[in-house]
């Protein structure tokens, strides 16, 4: 596409700005910059007004979990077919590992995070720690895929070589980059993060399947044949892996999905909670809840609303392509994005400036026609970092660590 021809589509989407600099810059930067707005979707720009207007219409029930004393007396019949399903290759582990760790301090990936208090101890050396525990159990490898990112791929694959992949045999680990969508001003304006590149951003955690098969990878999972996909992110340095226990439960109760699930401690605690949507299962955001939601209980005082999501999920393989038919939503989410200026300058900006269009996984359980919430121990599975201080941080994450019995 040559400049005559960008100029026509770009005026027809009011996104003239795009060519500031474009005669400025190498053929190379030309063509590239060409290419990144040929594959741009404009209906995406569209989502900015239409999200705002749209109410969303939604019949909301609880979805009860099954509970830790029912997976307690049942342990070992759970734990049978799950560790029979991982001797026999057909389950497979999925690492979402395409953010940064900047909100912790650290310029590279997330996974790169030094958590350590006496010695170094990474992210992504506690989440190869409890996987390595799964296949010396099972005597068995799992095949470990990484989503990573255009702006951390090479960075994290550079990090884990030079750690030996913490033990992990590389012929088991496979990397692939998640698919990227144009972020925007609030106008509705594409935004350049360098004379000849906008700005980019991953399609959210929903898109680590679509991103897989159109880095050819369906073949390979079919090649290994694998039936179950355990789903997992980057930032809990507690959870289990390829749980048996978890693998086995969603088996043996006919479950096409399954979610890691933890009792709520608060009923405004801000954690999206697994339910029913106009009779199928789903996640609704603590900030869709509404106060009767929040605060609903059973006959027992309990909350009905009770269990919410940790991202760890097991999906099956042969529904999940049932699923690439379907169009996930679009999420519209406002965020602070790094920006070249008008006048040449590199903006940071402090506050949320524009939107980010994203897929979410919580979406992909509402296709499923069932979904088992399967309750796990808060104090044994679930140490998120997602701050630098204060809830859910590195601090949190190394207390939790100690209670249970690791040296840091």
């Amino acid at each position: 596409m040559d400049r005559v021809e960008l100029a026509i589509l770009l005026k027809k989407h009011n996104q003239e700005h795009l060519l500031s600099y474009y005669d400025k810059l190498p053929q190379k930067d030309k063509d590239s910059l060409a290419a990144q707005i040929e594959k741009v979707d404009w209906k995406l720009i569209n989502l900015i007004n239409k999200e705002k207007k749209q109410q969303k219409s939604s019949i909301y029930e609880p979805l009860d979990g099954m509970r830790i004393e029912q997976i307690e007396s049942n342990k070992k019949l759970y734990y049978d077919i799950g560790i029979k399903t991982i001797q026999e290759g057909k389950a497979a582990a999925v690492l979402l590992a395409g953010g940064q760790g900047t909100r912790l301090g650290c310029e590279g990936p997330k996974g790169m995070v030094n958590i350590g208090l006496s010695k170094e101890i990474y992210i992504f050396e506690l989440l190869f720690k409890n996987i390595l525990d799964v296949a010396r159990a099972a005597d068995t490898w799992i095949p470990l895929y990484i989503m990573t990112s255009n702006k951390n791929n090479d960075q994290t694959i550079a990090f884990l070589k030079l750690h030996d992949f913490f033990g992990y045999p590389k012929e088991f680990i496979t990397f692939y980059i998640q698919d990227e969508t144009p972020a925007v001003d609030y106008e509705g304006h594409l935004l350049l993060e360098a004379p000849g590149q906008l700005s980019l951003s991953p399609n959210g955690n929903g898109g680590w399947f679509s991103s897989m098969v159109k880095a050819n990878l369906l073949d390979d999972l079919h090649r290994r044949k694998i039936e179950w996909i355990n789903v997992f992110a980057v930032d809990n340095v507690l959870q289990k892996i390829a749980d048996p226990y978890f693998i086995g439960a969603t088996i043996s109760t006919n479950h096409v999905c399954g979610a890691k699930v933890v009792r709520k401690t608060d009923p405004n605690e801000r954690v999206g909670v697994l339910c029913l949507e106009n009779g199928r299962p789903s996640i609704v955001e603590y900030y869709e809840m509404t106060d009767e939601m929040i605060h609903a209980r059973k006959d027992n005082g309990e909350l009905s609303y009770a269990f919410g999501v940790i991202l760890n999920y097991l999906f099956r393989l042969d529904k999940l392509e049932d699923m690439i038919k379907y169009d996930l939503p679009i999420h519209v989410a406002e965020k602070k994005i790094p920006y070249l200026s008008a006048d040449g300058n590199y903006i940071e900006p402090d506050e949320p400036n524009g939107y980010k269009f994203e897929e979410l996984v919580l979406d992909m359980v509402h296709l499923f026609d069932n979904c088992l919430p399967f309750e796990v121990i808060r104090e044994n599975e679930f140490a998120p970092i997602k701050n630098a201080a204060g809830v859910d941080s590195i601090s949190t994450a190394r207390q939790l660590l100690i209670n249970q019995g690791y040296i840091l």
